[in-house]
Order: structure tokens, then C-alpha cells, then sequence
């Protein structure tokens, strides 16, 4: 953790705030509209604070006592002495596809590799009580987007969830754990080691301090960033009740790509998949079609040293592959694409109309092509 970036005080500041028993990110922009900074809003009074829409006594009297009552150099020393790193909504590096959605959280705290932006990453969800079924399309998905480098990301919970993490630990592919405890207080206990591992490989995420224990309402909660994070949400199995409809409900808001597995028609493990399915989310069937679902990337992304536009360009084969990367994003002659892919020309045509077929070229004249 850089400690040198503590001593700004509007950063302490905002941090403090965020830390306010029953401050959450709704009510902390009210404050923040009303006073202008962090700073301001730690300084006003009771009577102020709870000129505020949605500010209760109690809640003002806490932010009023919050630079008495919240020490934060013994938090950040702690955090720093369990390689615990944070990041705030207000600095640079913050996810931007965390502050496109609704109420995004004020801090994260965070252990692991950090990449910003993450280029490519799915969320796989899912009942904790899968059958086997469900454990076993779970595996198949994850490992199949773990292969093609797909970060994959679920919230450490029984069942489906740490069955998608081990299956992608199990290919050393990168995945992302959203925690709704703190860090330093796992749950459920016994997936200490799973954490730890995919510490290791990937990155943990809470958006409570390390030692918070969990709630009934922090799964919900914490579900808005598993989506928030995601390119687009794969539902697994779910009852009808199952949290992972509330990811999905979440992706629909975040205008994410909402996708649900089909299971047998008399399995209640299945019932929300069906009923995500009547309600207009995407039918998969296969991994490749997560991918030809997620769309254009709003710009290009560096993966496995090539140039990415579209996330469907991993479900490529060699050959096509090679014809697609001599494809500039400028109008290509064809006769150049034949030349610099060393394949014979009915093969480089016979390609060409395939990635025209995909919607990742295009043809703008008869003889010339462009990337989409």
C-alpha cells in the first residue's frame, strides 16, 4: 500500500465517510451534493446533516463523531500488514465499469493482482445447493473462458460459485473473487484456502473493512459489484429465490448481458434459469456463445499480444485468426491479405466470407475490407 497517498486530507476524508455505519453510496452523494466534499460534510452539525433527505439521527450523529470514532491510521496500518490495498471512487485507477453503475461502492478494499481496466471478464453465478448437473456445467463453462483468457469472476459462496473459482484455478487462469464479509473474516469459513488461493491467481474484492463480519443484506449488496465488474452475468442454476436473480437484476440495470443456462424442466434448482429465460435473457447452450453475445468492446483491448475488438475474436480458429490479423481497421485490400497470410488465395477468400459470416469484418467495397 503507498502510505504517501494517505496524507491528502480530502482523500482521508472521502475514506472516513465511506466508513460511517449506515452510509451507503446513495446517501453519501446526497451528503456530498449538499456540502461539496467529504471534508465538509465531516464538519457540519447534527442539525445540518439531517437537513439531508434519507439522514436519520443516529446516522447524522455517526458522521458527526466519525473523525473522533474512526482511526483510521490503526485501519490502514492493519491493512497494510495483511496485504490489503484500496481503492477509492475518487482516484484514478478506480474500476471504470464500477462508476457506470448505480450507486457504486465509495471504497474497495482489495488483496491480489489489480488490473484496470480487467479487459475481458464473465460472471458466473449460481445456487448454493447445485446438483450435479449444475456443478458440472459450471466446471465446463468456466474452464472453457479461463482457457481463452477470459477473467471469470463469482462471489466465494457454496455451490456453483467456488465451483466456477476452482475451475478456473485449475486451468491457471485469473479469477475474481467479490466478497460480502470483509477480507480477514471469510465466508463461508472453510473457503479460507480457496481465497487464498485465488489470491494468488487472480484478485479478492469487499467493499466492507477486513474484519466486517457478514450480514443477510451484504449478499445482496455485494452482488451489484460481481455484475458491476462483468462484461456479462452467466447464471448457472437458481431457484427462484436464489441470490444469483439478484446478480441478474443487477446486470439488467448495469445494461450487462444477462445469460441463463436451461436445466430439466422438473429441477427447482432451474426454475430462475427459466424464468430469466421468459423474461428475456439470453438461451446458451455453449461457451462460444457467451462470447458472440458480449458485442463489441467499447475499445480495444491487448490480450495474448494481439489487438481485441470483439470478444467473439476468441472463439477463432488459427487460420482464421491469421486471415483476421492481417485485417487493419482501415479499408484492406484483399490482394494484401493474401499476400501477407501465406495461405493460398481460395483459402484467404473462403476465411474472409466466414469472419464477414461472424461480423467481425466487413466488406466496403469489392475488393477492400475492414475490421468491426
Amino acid at each position: 500500500m503507498d502510505s504517501s497517498s494517505w496524507h491528502d486530507v480530502a482523500r482521508r476524508a472521502f475514506f472516513q465517510l465511506c466508513l460511517v455505519p449506515g452510509i451507503g453510496p446513495v446517501l453519501r452523494n446526497r451528503l456530498l451534493e449538499a456540502f461539496g466534499d467529504a471534508e465538509s460534510v465531516l464538519a457540519q452539525p447534527i442539525t445540518q446533516l439531517q437537513q439531508v433527505p434519507g439522514m436519520g439521527r443516529a446516522t447524522a450523529e455517526a458522521v458527526a463523531r466519525a473523525r473522533e470514532e474512526i482511526d483510521l491510521d490503526m485501519l490502514l496500518e492493519e491493512c497494510s500488514r495483511s496485504s490489503i490495498d484500496i481503492v477509492l471512487e475518487i482516484d484514478p485507477h478506480y474500476p471504470q465499469r464500477l462508476r457506470e453503475i448505480p450507486a457504486p461502492p465509495g471504497a474497495l478494499f482489495y488483496r491480489g493482482v489489480w488490473q484496470d481496466p480487467e479487459p475481458l471478464a464473465v460472471a458466473v453465478v449460481g445456487t448454493r445447493q447445485p446438483t450435479l448437473y449444475g456443478r458440472r456445467q459450471a466446471t465446463r463453462f468456466a474452464t472453457a473462458l479461463a482457457a481463452r483468457g477470459v477473467t471469470v469472476i463469482s462471489g466465494l459462496a457454496r455451490g456453483i460459485d467456488a465451483t466456477a473459482h476452482r475451475a478456473v484455478l485449475e486451468q491457471n487462469g485469473r479469477t475474481i473473487a467479490v466478497l460480502g464479509s470483509g477480507l480477514l473474516h471469510v465466508y463461508p469459513p472453510e473457503h479460507d484456502r480457496l481465497l487464498e488461493q485465488i489470491v494468488e491467481h487472480g484478485l479478492a474484492v469487499s467493499e466492507y473493512p477486513p474484519h466486517r463480519p457478514p450480514k443477510s443484506t451484504s449478499f445482496p449488496q455485494r452482488n451489484r459489484i460481481i455484475s458491476g465488474l462483468a462484461w456479462g452475468v452467466l447464471v448457472v442454476e437458481g431457484s427462484r429465490r436464489s441470490g444469483a436473480l439478484v446478480t441478474a437484476r443487477h446486470a439488467l440495470e448495469q445494461n450487462r448481458e444477462v445469460m441463463a443456462l436451461p436445466g430439466p424442466v422438473d429441477s427447482g434448482a432451474s426454475a430462475g434459469c427459466h424464468r430469466l429465460l421468459r423474461e428475456g435473457a439470453q438461451l446458451v447452450e455453449s461457451p462460444e456463445e457467451i462470447l458472440e453475445l458480449l458485442g463489441p468492446l467499447p475499445q480495444p483491448a491487448q490480450h495474448a499480444g494481439r489487438t481485441l475488438l470483439r470478444p467473439a475474436e476468441l472463439n477463432l480458429n488459427e487460420q482464421e485468426q491469421a486471415v483476421l490479423d492481417s485485417v487493419r481497421l482501415q479499408p484492406t485490400p484483399i490482394d494484401g491479405i493474401i499476400a501477407s497470410s501465406d495461405l493460398p488465395a481460395a483459402r484467404v477468400l473462403a476465411t474472409l466470407t466466414v469472419l464477414e459470416m461472424k461480423r467481425l469484418i466487413e466488406r466496403v467495397s469489392g475488393q477492400f475490407v475492414v475490421r468491426r
